[in-house]
């Protein structure tokens, strides 16, 4: 229920769907839940008398008014993983309960007035992986966890007095000359202690390295595991990279379902949560230029933001792994495969109808109205294409590897290497499927914005009426004006798929209807619709028929 006009409190009748897995609420008027209240979102408590609810439980409250204190009732939640009430009007201190969420893996409180300390009971968070704290008013220690460790300086700045060994914080300082003595009285014998472990196993290390013979199998795997970081859902990520390895016999050409600008795709059957057996391994290609490695910086906090992105028409991103020499993004498995293969193949290309094929672009067009103007910062795709559209069992279109042209070319000032080369529409690309019709028109701006995205979106919108590449089309219609006009909308509309009966009257309509939209989409930049224009002419559309 995102970006609405809608207001109030947040009725609590919303507790009764036993079921519900995702809340999202971002971007409203909504004032706080009434505490009294709050317990009756029991769709996340524990209890005796229900089933167990669905993993993965996400509520997304940012962005509203929500002006008073954290209810203490958010400790009752158990069973809730992510929890986002980041822009709000926040005040008072953290309550001591929500260091009880155990499920709890993404907490993001940043941009409120929250004062105090953070409560000792996160300590305890063992299965809290990403934190935002940012822009409060907090102060004292910071809890020594995972979260917390591996957060990046940007999650824990802008508070009033915050500290720790990591995170770019100061140390924290003790004043008392009693808790300095008794702690001097305390680490002396435990240092004594480790000292000598430490010798003995210098000394282990020392006499097993001697003894040791290395294989150059073995160099090669030590290798791998260098510096290295995972996130793959809630699991622990070396022992998922192994499964990972194992799944795919170390990346065996007869499990790749595909090959893109970035990688080759993988199916990999594991069993990660109950309701998820298969995903899809992207092993990204390694860098261009020899002795070039992968560092972890600005990355990973890309990857970080990447997991938070939930649209239905958007591939579910599970995690990743990023390495100096060895990527790979771990994906949502669709069976259905990519557009581009089904419109490839003559008993699939069939099987999308015309009615099937106009929800396909509506689809798009919802998914990058979300990443243009429902994601702050936006998102640029950079890389839409049939390829990176994939469907699932109800011919549903979901977009897939969004963000990953930014991870991999993050330099957005030097496009002249993006995928190796630019691709300008022409037969042999046509031929030889290298279409991209956002790098045709890089080849000749060298900008790119979401403009680019609305170019590509009326290339793929006329490729699925056309069942084929549209390059020679579009090179036809260079030199002409491309704004409306009868003409030009009936050559399109003669170009349509020929393996497809003729549409009924109604989806003729809605298909006249695109065809006058990709002529604007592919007009100059300044004449192209915001997709998120473009998203509500479709939803006007179906509501009409």
């Amino acid at each position: 229920m995102a970006e609405n006009d809608i207001g109030g409190t947040i009725p609590p009748e919303l507790g009764s769907l036993s079921q519900l897995a995702e809340l999202h609420l971002a971007s409203k008027s909504f004032s706080w839940i009434d505490p009294k209240r709050a317990r009756k979102f029991d769709f996340f408590a524990e209890s005796e008398t229900k089933r167990q609810p669905t993993l993965g439980c996400y509520v997304n409250l940012s962005n509203n008014k929500f002006s008073k204190e954290i209810p203490i009732e958010l400790g009752s939640l158990v069973h809730l993983s992510f929890l986002d009430m980041s822009y709000n009007s926040l005040r008072g201190e953290i309550p001591w309960q929500m260091g009880t969420m155990q499920s709890l893996e993404a907490l993001n409180l940043s941009h409120n007035s929250l004062s105090g300390s953070i409560p000792a009971t996160f300590h305890d968070m063992l299965g809290l992986l990403y934190v935002d704290i940012s822009y409060n008013q907090l102060h004292g220690p910071v809890p020594n966890n995972t979260a917390f460790r591996n957060a990046p300086k940007e999650a824990l700045q802008g508070n009033i007095g915050l500290c720790g060994n990591f995170g770019g914080l100061e140390p924290c300082q003790n004043n008392s000359k009693k808790h300095r003595k008794i702690a001097i009285l305390i680490a002396l014998p435990i240092m004594g202690a480790y000292l000598l472990l430490f010798m003995i196993y210098i000394i282990a290390f020392y006499l097993g390295r001697k003894s040791k013979n290395q294989s150059k199998k073995e160099e090669k795997d030590e290798t791998r595991d260098g510096a290295v970081v995972f996130w793959v859902l809630n699991y622990d990520g070396r022992t998922m990279f192994g499964e990972i390895i194992r799944a795919t016999n170390d990346f065996d050409p007869i499990f790749c379902i595909g090959e893109g600008g970035y990688g080759k795709v993988y199916k990999a059957n594991l069993q990660i949560r109950p309701n998820i057996n298969i995903v899809a391994v992207k092993k990204l290609h390694p860098p261009c230029e020899e002795g070039h490695e992968r560092k972890l910086g600005k990355e990973l906090n890309d990857l970080r933001a990447l997991l938070e992105i939930r649209h239905r028409n958007i591939v579910k991103f599970y995690g990743f792994c990023w390495h100096e020499r060895q990527s790979f993004l771990v994906y949502e498995y669709l069976g259905r495969g990519s557009l581009a293969s089904m419109l490839r193949k003559e008993d699939e290309a069939r099987a999308l109808d015309w009615s099937k094929r106009v929800n396909i672009i509506k689809c798009v067009a919802h998914d990058l109205a979300y990443m243009h103007h429902g994601c702050s910062p936006p998102i640029v795709h950079r890389d839409i294409s049939s390829n990176n559209v994939l469907l699932d069992s109800e011919f549903e279109a979901r977009v897939s590897d969004f963000g990953t042209a930014k991870l991999l070319n993050p330099d957005s000032s030097n496009w002249t290497a993006l995928a190796g080369t630019l691709l300008i529409f022409s037969t042999s690309n046509v031929r030889n499927n290298d279409f991209s019709s956002s790098f045709s028109e890089l080849a000749y701006t060298m900008k790119l914005t979401e403009k680019c995205d609305d170019y590509s979106f009326g290339a793929l919108a006329l490729e699925v009426m056309m069942g084929k590449q549209p390059g020679d089309f579009i090179s036809s219609l260079n030199g002409s004006p491309l704004e409306y006009s009868e003409n030009l909308v009936t050559k399109i509309m003669e170009v349509l798929d020929q393996r497809l009966p003729p549409p009924s009257p109604q989806v003729e309509i809605q298909l006249t209807s695109i065809a006058s939209l990709i002529l604007t989409c592919l007009d100059e930049p300044q004449s192209r619709p915001p997709m998120n224009l473009v998203s509500q002419d479709f939803s006007a559309q179906s509501a009409h028929f």
